[in-house]
């Protein structure tokens, strides 16, 4: 596994004092085995302020520096960009796709997102395997995964294409969903073979499979029900634990500041191989958030005795019911997003708490008067 990979490359012996060394975050650099040619804009949708700074990045990309430019095709369905006379000519040497249907993955050879925290995860979602570097500009409201201003993008986005910046590789979940199929089917006139009456049946038919790459977190919660979730969670199949609240968050050291951080959670760096399992409003007074080793397996599962169905959503997209039989497993992806730092992970992670979150912000305690000394 990449990831695996990476945490080993990060430790090396010495045989002189025997000794364990861990390699300094700040080391990882992007480096590019050729010069980069194509890139893909990720831009906020319906945000009037980020048409301006979109069209000056695209000029500079296919102008100065001869790139190939990918943008969603709904980005450009916006009245201020198609009705741009001006605009035109750099609208042409654009390549467009569609979510969901368009397979990019191979022709990408890094990412520029415009707007908050929202663009970051938009462009893990869009890659499934292996992610291209990500350089993220803080054009949103909260901005604690975009590092990067834009009043300088050129300087900034130059050094990027020249390999000079530092990295930061995001661990994200591996989630598989496996559901029992259910088909809904409608008896003509309502009524079955056997004289009964019913206007909608469920037939099992098989398993459903879907897999799915998040960055932030995977949230499983009782959704409309007026009843506490009743989940079970086991890690690497054994039942640790029946999760009795709101429900239950599995989260990336990415999303420890996000839902998880909410919830009480601790806020842990993105460098450290770990996976976080917070519970959401826990009807218990001794459920504490818990953080388990990257390699591990856990799986989520209604429990039998539990009163109604779950839901579960992934960064916040695809958002769907879980019923008695269907199953949630996670574990750490072999695809990381390898985010670009605006100095270096630890200095973008520390800046990011105290501008973002005001992390340990308090009015300083005044030190004791210094008592004149008699005479």
């Amino acid at each position: 596994m990449k990831i695996l990979k990476h945490v080993m490359n990060n430790l090396s012996f010495s045989r002189t004092t025997g000794n364990w060394h861990i390699q300094d975050p700040a080391s990882q650099r992007l480096t590019w085995n050729k010069p980069p040619k194509s890139v893909l804009v990720i831009k906020k949708i319906r945000d009037a302020s980020l048409l301006q700074p979109f069209k000056e990045l695209c000029v500079y990309l296919t102008e100065e520096n001869n790139m190939i430019v990918y943008v969603e095709k709904k980005v450009l369905e916006d009245p201020a960009i198609a009705n741009d006379e001006n605009f035109g000519p750099v609208k042409k040497k654009f390549c467009t796709f569609r979510e969901d249907y368009d397979d990019i993955s191979n022709q990408i050879d890094f990412i520029i997102c415009l707007g908050g925290d929202g663009t970051l995860l938009y462009a893990s979602s869009l890659f499934q395997g292996s992610v291209p570097p990500v350089m993220a500009f803080h054009l949103g409201s909260l901005g604690f995964l975009t590092p990067f201003n834009f009043e300088n993008f050129q300087s900034q986005v130059t050094q990027v294409i020249e390999g000079n910046a530092a990295l930061v590789l995001r661990s994200r979940l591996k989630v598989k969903v496996v559901k029992e199929h259910r088909e809904k089917m409608t008896v003509q006139n309502g009524i079955e073979e056997n004289g009964v009456v019913s206007t909608n049946i469920e037939k099992e038919v098989g398993k459903q499979v879907m897999q799915y790459q998040v960055l932030n977190e995977v949230v499983v919660d009782r959704g409309p029900s007026s009843y506490l979730s009743n989940v079970d969670v086991f890690l690497d199949g054994h039942l640790i634990t029946t999760v009795q609240g709101d429900g239950v968050i599995v989260s990336t050291p990415t999303g420890s500041t996000a839902y998880a951080a909410a919830a009480g959670a601790s806020m842990i760096h993105p460098n450290v191989p770990a996976i976080m399992i917070t519970p959401i409003c826990p009807h218990s007074l001794s459920f504490r958030p818990i953080v388990v080793p990257a390699g591990v397996e856990l799986k989520i599962m209604l429990s039998p005795d539990a009163r109604n169905t779950a839901w579960v959503s992934f960064d916040g997209r695809k958002r769907q019911e879980i019923c008695h039989g269907d199953s949630i497993s996670i574990t750490t992806s072999c695809y990381p997003l390898p985010s670009i730092c605006f100095r270096d992970p630890v200095s973008d992670w520390f800046e990011s708490l105290a501008e973002c979150l005001h992390w340990n912000v308090r009015k300083k305690q005044n030190n004791f008067a210094v008592e004149e000394e008699e005479f």
